[in-house]
């Protein structure tokens, strides 16, 4: 989880309360470095919106999160890279990483198509790195730009 500075010092249940009627927005690849800074490079992929409260109880770390509708349609092409919660008023919580794999909010399909439902599958609150390595972030393919270099 990438907390916005403002909300870098939230406990769990604070941050649980501020996303009641907020979203959650999954978007494809090239998120940002943190979550203060705006989505410009990335496609909305689909959009869900928190439930009031957002969350029910946990079970051994997976959290419970609970949408005004579990199964939403896909909006656009692409593979999920990401999620971003924010607030009622629009307002940026956090990022998740966001996938089929080993991520924070795991959905039940591997990719979107226009129209497709998604379905998070598994949701956790991770603090600390995220599992993709560092300079993937803001990366995009581009002519004159070389890609990021392996290891």
């Amino acid at each position: 989880m990438n907390l916005a500075s403002a909300f870098a010092a939230s406990s769990m249940d604070e941050l649980k309360e501020l996303l009641a009627g907020g979203t959650l927005t999954v978007y494809s690849v090239a998120r940002p470095a943190t979550a203060d800074i705006p989505v410009d490079r990335s496609g909305v992929l689909a959009t869900f919106t928190f439930a009031s409260p957002a969350f029910g109880a946990s079970v051994d770390g997976v959290e419970s999160p609970l949408f005004v509708e579990n199964t939403v349609p896909a909006t656009t092409v692409g593979t999920p890279g990401f999620a971003r919660a924010c607030k009622a008023d629009g307002t940026v919580v956090a990022d998740f990483s966001a996938g089929p794999g080993d991520r924070e909010v795991k959905f039940a399909e591997v990719s979107c198509s226009v129209g497709a439902p998604v379905r998070v599958a598994q949701f956790k609150f991770k603090q600390g790195d995220w599992p993709e390595r560092p300079d993937y972030y803001e990366t995009r393919p581009r002519s004159g730009y070389p890609l990021p270099a392996t290891p």
